[in-house]
């Protein structure tokens, strides 16, 4: 085969056949194609678009370009993606309550990636925790717990590293088919029997717009199915922050509460409507409501909290340092105000983010270590009503530069007017 006239083939808008997608990425991933003939077909496929079998094909071989998991058990296996948004804590108290049914949730995660934070950072805000286990240690935690988060690995989908890397590069981020097929090659290489993904849309998603999350949750649902794994999306709202607290440690604390039965209703409904969805995928429950009755009762009788307790300290975590005064402390504390009476009316959720990385929650380069401790609480949202005095936001904060930098975006990121609008629903749709 000649990478010459498979560039052009797509540049030209035919499509490439299995065996076509499979030799450019094998020969990528080995350094025998050139970055610079690799980002000319990636732009290509960025203008051009590929069909359903062709980003079908291309995620099979980004998976086979490594070694996907296997598994010496019958037991179900399910996991959950999301594409990410501002105070996402979901997988931290989701993965141990579907894990207390007997479904195994073998889950690997991210970091914070721009605006939106990581589920590995917010977990190694525990004391101990470890993230950067063995496909072995892994496997091991999974099997004798029910659940484990650690990050990706060398071993599973390695061609997904190094293309990701040039897309960033190249201004190729941006392709449907590109983010679908580099999202399902990382969870399907973890052997699963079924997945439910969570796209946001709205002001915080990566996918803003509506119509492009939806066409993001039907293409790699497509591929799931394709894939012979039982695969739902559901479509949900980040035009606010999920939850009260955005950073590391305070979501940490935020999702215990919820696994105690408390904290904010929002995420407690999320957490209930994908959980549900796991438990029908992994064969417990019959019917996604039914899942979502059962995860509601893992909540209220502690069995999700006792599941996480021996997770984190399967990982090496120290459980008893999240009750600690100190887990979530800071050396500077700063509030923003409402300035007159009135309703929310709208709230820029992507600079509500932002605002986090500039206190250090997140990396604004890939070098740069992440400050746990500080946080933003979001204690008013759209709808609320509030008068002159109210508090919006509540920031811990250890720098007092980047504290009134965060400040300044926090201030900017809301609007307050006389007529309430209409409330939006936390989930949109479901997408089979």
């Amino acid at each position: 085969m000649n990478i010459l006239q498979i560039i052009a083939k797509k540049r030209d808008g035919y499509a490439l056949s299995e065996e076509e997608i499979r030799y450019v990425v094998e020969r990528y991933t080995v350094g025998e194609i050139p970055d610079y003939q690799m980002a000319a077909l990636l732009m290509a496929i960025f203008i051009r678009g590929m069909s359903d079998s062709e980003t079908l094909a291309l995620t099979r071989a980004m998976i086979e370009s490594g070694k996907p998991i296997t598994w010496e058990t019958d037991l179900p296996r399910v996991d959950k993606h999301s594409t990410g948004g501002v105070g996402d804590k979901v997988s931290i108290p989701l993965a141990p309550l579907v894990a207390s049914y007997g479904v195994l949730v073998p889950m690997i995660s991210g970091r914070a990636l721009g605006h939106t934070g990581g589920t590995l950072d917010k977990l190694e805000s525990i004391p101990g925790y470890r993230t950067d286990l063995s496909i072995p240690e892994f496997k091991k935690i999974v099997i004798g717990v029910g659940a484990s988060i650690i990050g990706q690995t060398e071993e599973l989908a390695p061609a997904d590293r190094k293309i990701y890397a040039l897309r960033d590069a190249t201004a190729t981020v941006e392709s449907i088919p590109l983010i679908s097929a580099s999202i399902m090659s990382k969870k399907l290489s973890e052997g699963l029997t079924g997945l439910v993904l969570d796209v946001k849309t709205g002001s915080g998603a990566f996918m803003e717009d509506y119509g492009d999350a939806k066409k993001l949750a039907e293409t790699m649902v497509r591929i799931g199915r394709g894939y012979g794994v039982d695969t739902v999306a559901l479509i949900t709202n980040m035009d606010v922050p999920l939850g009260w607290a955005a950073g590391n440690a305070c979501e940490i604390c935020e999702s215990v509460q919820l696994l105690k039965g408390h904290g904010p209703e929002d995420l407690r409904e999320i957490v209930e409507a994908l959980g549900g969805w796991m438990l029908h995928l992994g064969g417990k429950a019959r019917t996604p409501e039914e899942g979502k009755e059962m995860i509601g009762e893992a909540i209220e009788d502690g069995r999700g909290l006792e599941r996480f307790r021996r997770m984190v300290e399967a990982h090496g975590g120290d459980f008893s340092a999240i009750e600690r005064e100190d887990f979530v402390s800071a050396e500077y504390e700063a509030v923003v105000k409402a300035e007159e009476d009135g309703y929310i009316t709208s709230m820029n959720t992507k600079k509500i983010g932002w605002a986090t990385v500039v206190l250090g929650a997140g990396r604004m380069r890939k070098e740069d270590k992440v400050d746990h401790k500080v946080c933003v609480f979001t204690l008013k949202k759209t709808g609320d009503r509030v008068l002159k005095g109210d508090t919006i936001f509540r920031v811990l904060a250890n720098d007092e530069r980047r504290l009134e930098e965060a400040l300044t975006l926090l201030r900017e990121s809301f609007t307050v007017g006389d007529e309430r609008p209409e409330p939006k629903p936390l989930i949109y749709e479901v997408v089979r």
